[in-house]
């Protein structure tokens, strides 16, 4: 009897103690939990980690575990109760620990806590506006903090993670970032970024924030552009994605789904970086399926940053793609490809931080050699970047990979003679048959193995005395005795020529020029200043100095030439071909048969000194096709300030854009540039100007972008000149306040309203310089008093008057409101129609996205010059970010117009810098 007994016990604690764990099961909290509140281990054992339900239970907020082949994570998160789908988690990548006090709520917000010290991992802001009185999770899915009077105090909705739900509006700026994986909920590399006038999925390629961008819903074949305003948000519904105007009116994009479900949807960006639409209808009785999708993109594996791991090749095969190394290369025991030949990868941020550190006396090019991914490939991350160069060689590209220490491969297109530089980390490659491009990565050679760890420290020892230093030392001697020769013969030599006299002026040199440091530049201007005072100071001969002076020879710099040398090639400076305020330009010939241009400064003050300076800092380290080369300078004890450059034979843009009709083809230089040229104009400034801002290691802003520092040659050559105004910017600067500088008419609206500066105010100076070259004259006919003569057939507007002559850039907007149909009414007349209508088009709609009134909204100049010479679709200028053109062109800003920004509209040719 005893054991029937002791069962029977038993089976009735059992059934007690199960009714008890339903009972706590069914007692999990509905929409609100109130403070205080500690939630442990202990509280939701039996609850599957649940500890709060939406009303309907659509949605849960609990502790949800995570597990794969090494560890069990923990995250706070909000789920899709059904699916147990995380959309929303809490924690910045902290594991949390079942025990102890793990999640409280109090009247100063939510937190977790660590279980050992009790410092909070993660909580809501520390200085809430009101006191905590409930927490309340919706069945839209948000999870909000409430005060006394049920206002939100804080929303999960503030802060997304990688999902966006229903009825949640996600404002531009605020990204949605993926998982690193199903198994870790903590922030990865993959995100969803609002712009104002896109959506785009990117990849982060570095730790300081280097993305890429590989989707676009714009591009989208599914998307619809339904207005040209600015996005302010984008939602999500059963039918739909919708990027959503600033008016709160009109949509900007539409994306509708082929599912004709009315179940709510959730858009989440998933691990592989892929976004997904997901339909959130499912059974409650259903098992714990994964939520369907409807709708993802990326469409093809191939499109995403890393199908086949880093440098792997992808080939799509149906719906679905294959991967394997490229030929060169092998698979990596980490994943991903590395070269077969054993040869590394440089890191680049180990790269540059070395690169920084060297000295500019010791700092050396590094090893590098390139590998190629064959002929017929393609990179998910060129398809909406924009090239750093067009229409260039493919060494040029490779040279562009080695100067920059981020830059660890490229892509060239041969097609369009493009070139994309890869930086930081790189994703897979794709076999492609369209767009295809050749592709080279950076290696180091790896260092030769050796011998035992005793027999390689004595055999290094025996190579280096033995093979390199007595070597080196040799040769150091016998140099130094051939010198020394050299120089007992030459002064033996003087002696004879000169009959026991003493020297007069100092032996002609002439360097090489090339790449050179623009603080050694600017070091040996100062000391051969400090030079001559002291020479004369001294009041004697100074042969000996100056001989001494003769032998320094600085790497780099440009040709260094005296007074006497120019004032020989230009033949007593009398063949003057410019000036300005600056000074005068004269035409002059080197004893090589050289031609060159020598600009002599005439303003000798400070600021004229800085102006020298800043031209050879910037055109002395920079070195492109459409930029003029500097061949030399003169800074003797005369103090003359002179600059030697290569000659540009058509000499600057104005001269040949703004003619008269009774001077066209009276100088046969200045003849009148037909449209296919004045095209080849475009595109080659813009590449310089591109160059200048993207090019470089330092950020260069030419602050005086207009047709009289635009050279011409007889050659077709395009450069930008003069440089005496150029910012150059630190790598940590964006922007910079400076007091104003540049050309009145070309001006861009920051440098009037004490706004930061960056390249964009080149962009807008560019942008006016685009719109003279179609029309053949000046914007303004009050800036151009030479042209008399010329007739003004293009189009009129009442909007467009500035003092009785018409505003062109107004025109120009007039007709791009009406269409662009006639586009090609805005080519100069002079031209007798002479002119391709599509190039125009392309020409005028992106000159007036180069003026948009916000800077940021106006294209980089790289994606200017990939527009002008069609390697990138033309965006689509904002008639309201150019409506100010109207206001400029009537004249009223200083009567009261209303304005962003308040400039002279109506000016004369007086400039705020000296005409260059």
């Amino acid at each position: 009897m005893a054991l029937p007994y002791l069962l029977l016990c038993s089976s009735m604690l059992l059934l007690l103690v199960g009714s008890n764990w339903k009972a706590a099961a069914r007692t999990v909290p509905v929409e609100y939990l109130y403070p205080p509140y500690n939630l442990t281990y202990f509280s939701f054992v039996d609850t599957n980690g649940v500890f709060l339900r939406s009303p309907n239970a659509t949605f849960s907020a609990a502790v949800y575990g995570t597990s794969d082949d090494t560890q069990t994570r923990f995250f706070f998160s909000i789920l899709h109760d059904v699916s147990r789908t995380p959309v929303w988690t809490a924690t910045a990548g902290a594991t949390l620990l079942m025990q102890s006090v793990l999640l409280s709520l109090t009247t100063s917000g939510l937190a977790l806590t660590d279980p050992y010290d009790h410092s909070a991992t993660w909580s809501t802001p520390a200085a809430l506006a009101a006191p905590v009185t409930a927490l309340r999770l919706l069945d839209t899915g948000e999870l909000a903090l409430l005060d006394a009077a049920n206002g939100t105090l804080w929303s999960s909705f503030h802060d997304p993670t990688d999902t966006l739900l229903h009825g949640h509006a996600l404002p531009v700026g605020v990204p949605l970032t993926a998982a690193v994986s199903d198994h870790n909920l903590s922030p990865g590399a993959y995100r969803l970024i609002l712009t104002a006038t896109d959506a785009l999925l990117q990849w982060q390629t570095s730790t300081n924030g280097s993305f890429v961008t590989y989707w676009a819903l714009s591009s989208d074949a599914a998307s619809v552009q339904q207005s040209n305003r600015t996005v302010h948000s984008m939602m999500v519904n059963a039918s739909g994605i919708y990027l959503l105007a600033d008016n709160d009116i009109d949509t900007v994009f539409t994306l509708l789904f082929t599912d004709s479900s009315t179940s709510n949807k959730l858009l989440k960006v998933d691990p592989s970086g892929r976004l997904r639409a997901l339909s959130m209808a499912s059974s409650r009785t259903a098992a714990r399926a994964t939520l369907p999708t409807v709708w993802a993109a990326p469409v093809s594996d191939c499109d995403l940053p890393l199908p086949c791991g880093s440098l792997g090749l992808c080939t799509p095969v149906n719906n679905a793609s294959s991967c394997k190394c490229p030929g060169a290369f092998s698979t990596h025991t980490t994943g991903g490809c590395s070269p077969a030949d054993g040869s590394a990868l440089p890191v680049p941020a180990q790269t540059c931080l070395a690169n920084n550190a060297s000295s500019p006396s010791s700092e050396k090019a590094a090893p590098y050699s390139y590998m190629s991914l064959g002929d017929d490939v393609g990179y998910f991350g060129s398809k909406f970047a924009v090239p750093v160069t067009a229409d260039d060689a493919l060494p040029a590209c490779r040279d562009l990979c080695s100067a920059n220490c981020s830059c660890v491969g490229f892509l060239y297109k041969n097609s369009s003679g493009s070139c994309f530089l890869l930086h930081d980390q790189i994703g897979s490659v794709v076999r492609a048959t369209t767009d295809v491009a050749a592709g080279f990565i950076k290696t180091l050679q790896p260092p030769p193995s050796s011998p035992g760890h005793g027999e390689s420290s004595a055999l290094s020892s025996i190579t280096i005395i033995f093979g390199i230093v007595l070597p080196t030392l040799a040769a150091v001697v016998i140099t130094f005795l051939l010198y020394v020769l050299a120089v007992q013969w030459l002064k033996k030599r003087r002696g004879g020529l000169d009959g026991g006299k003493k020297k007069k002026k100092k032996k002609k040199k002439h360097g090489r020029h090339g790449r050179g440091s623009s603080w050694f530049m600017m070091m040996s201007l100062s000391s051969s200043r400090a030079s001559s005072n002291a020479s004369s100071e001294k009041g004697g001969d100074s042969e000996e100095d100056d001989d001494e002076d003769d032998e320094i020879l600085i790497p780099g710099l440009p040709a260094r030439f005296t007074f006497a040398d120019l004032e020989k090639a230009t033949k007593g400076f009398k063949s003057e071909i410019g000036s300005g305020g600056f000074g005068s330009v004269y035409r002059g010939e080197l004893p090589d048969r050289t031609t060159v241009a020598v600009k002599r400064m005439n303003n000798l003050g400070s600021q004229g000194r800085r102006e020298f300076l800043t031209e050879i800092a910037v055109i002395g380290n920079v070195h492109h096709v459409n930029l003029v080369k500097l061949r030399g300078i003169c800074a003797d004890q005369s103090r003359q300030l002179i600059l030697v450059y290569e000659f540009m034979s058509r000499g600057s843009l104005d001269q040949s854009l703004f003619l008269s009709r009774s001077s066209t083809g009276a100088n046969k230089k200045n003849v009148l540039l037909e449209w296919s040229e004045r095209l080849g104009v475009c595109v080659g400034a813009a590449r310089g100007l591109a160059y200048l801002h993207a090019g470089c290691d330092r950020k260069i802003l030419h602050c005086d972008v207009k047709p009289e520092n635009i050279l011409l040659d007889d050659r077709g050559g395009v450069k930008i000149a003069d440089f005496g105004l150029a910012k150059l910017l630190s790598p940590e600067q964006s922007g910079l306040f400076t007091t104003m500088r540049g050309t009145r008419g070309y001006l861009a609206p920051e440098w009037l309203t004490n706004a930061p500066v960056t390249d964009k105010a080149d962009v807008y100076s560019f942008g006016m310089v685009l719109l003279e070259i179609v029309r053949g004259s000046k914007n303004s006919r009050l800036l151009q008093q030479q042209q008399p003569d010329e007739e003004d057939t293009g189009s009129t507007s009442s909007d467009g008057r500035c003092g009785g002559s018409n505003y062109f850039p107004a025109v120009a907007l007039e007709v791009h409101e009406e269409g662009g149909r006639r586009y090609v009414e805005l080519v100069d007349p002079r031209l007798e129609g002479r002119a391709n209508a599509a190039e125009v088009a392309r020409v005028v709609r992106v000159a007036l996205c180069c003026l948009h009134e916000d800077a940021s909204l106006r294209p980089a100049m790289t994606a200017v010059a990939a527009m002008l010479d069609g390697s990138m679709e033309v965006c689509e200028p904002r008639k309201e970010q150019l409506a100010y053109l109207r206001i400029y062109g009537r004249g009223t800003v200083a009567g009261g117009a209303s304005s962003s920004w308040s400039a002279p509209s109506c000016v004369s040719a007086q400039q705020l810098s000296a005409p260059r």
